[in-house]
C-alpha cells in the first residue's frame, strides 16, 4: 500500500487527520502558492504545503473535498476559477496563466539515428536473414542485415548484387528513434535463408517494417 492510500484510508475511513495527496491536489498547491519548481522534483514540497491544511476537524471530507476540488474545478485544462472557493488567494491566479502550473520538466529529445538495412532474395523467393549479436539492442533475435545505426552510417551491403533503394521506415526505440533505408537485391550468399512469411513470423517490428517496404519494391 503507498502512501497516498494509506493516507486516504486513514482519513476517509477512519477519519484520522492524514496528508491525502494525490495528482489532483498537487495541481492545487501548485497553483494556489504558484510553485515555480517543476514536477516531479516539486512533489516534496507541494506535499509539504498541502500538510499545512491538514487538521483534525472532519480530516476525511477535507480529503475528499480537495480532491474534488482538483477534478472538477481546477482542472488541468480550462480551470473553473470563478467557481473555485480559493481563487481569492490563489497566486496562480494572480499571474493570469493558472494553466501554466504545475510545471513540468521537458522530456529530453530523443536522439535520432539512421541505418541501412538490406533485403537480399534468392531466386525462390526466400529472404536472407542474420543472427544479431548476443549483446546489444535486439541481441540474439533474427534480423536483416544492416549497416551500424548512427548519425552517418555507411552503405556497405552484405553481398555483391544490383542493389536497388526502396524508401525507408522509422521507428521509435526507448532511448532513440531510426530510420532505416531500405536496399533490395537478389543474390546468394552464407546467411540464414526462410521464406517471406516465415522471416516476418521471426523478425523483430522494426525488421519486419523494412522488410515489408523491401518486398512490396521488390
Amino acid at each position: 500500500m503507498g502512501a497516498y492510500t494509506a493516507a486516504a484510508v486513514a482519513a476517509i475511513a477512519f477519519d484520522r487527520p492524514a496528508n491525502v495527496v494525490d495528482g489532483n491536489v498537487e495541481r492545487v498547491m501548485s497553483r494556489l502558492f504558484a510553485v515555480e519548481t517543476p514536477l516531479p522534483a516539486a512533489r516534496p514540497e507541494l506535499r509539504r504545503l498541502a500538510a499545512l491544511f491538514v487538521d483534525d476537524h472532519r480530516p476525511g471530507d477535507w480529503a475528499q473535498a480537495l480532491m474534488d476540488l482538483g477534478s472538477g474545478v481546477c482542472r488541468p485544462r480550462s480551470p473553473l476559477c470563478d467557481q473555485c472557493p480559493l481563487a481569492f488567494g490563489c497566486e496562480a491566479l494572480k499571474t493570469g496563466t493558472p494553466e501554466r502550473y504545475p510545471l513540468k520538466t521537458k522530456k529530453a529529445e530523443r536522439p535520432h539515428r539512421r541505418g541501412h538495412a538490406y533485403v537480399l532474395t534468392d531466386a525462390t523467393g526466400r529472404v536472407a536473414l542474420v543472427r544479431r549479436p548476443d549483446k546489444g539492442l535486439l541481441g540474439g533475435m533474427a534480423g536483416l542485415p544492416t549497416s551500424d545505426w548512427s548519425a552517418a552510417p555507411d552503405f556497405a551491403p552484405p553481398t555483391g548484387g544490383d542493389w536497388r533503394a526502396a524508401g525507408s521506415v522509422e521507428h521509435v526505440f526507448t532511448h532513440f528513434s531510426l530510420t532505416l533505408e531500405v536496399h533490395v537485391a537478389e543474390g546468394r550468399g552464407d546467411f540464414l535463408w526462410t521464406t517471406a512469411a516465415e522471416a516476418a513470423k521471426a523478425l523483430p517490428t522494426v525488421f519486419r517494417k523494412a522488410l515489408e517496404r523491401g518486398l512490396g519494391a521488390a
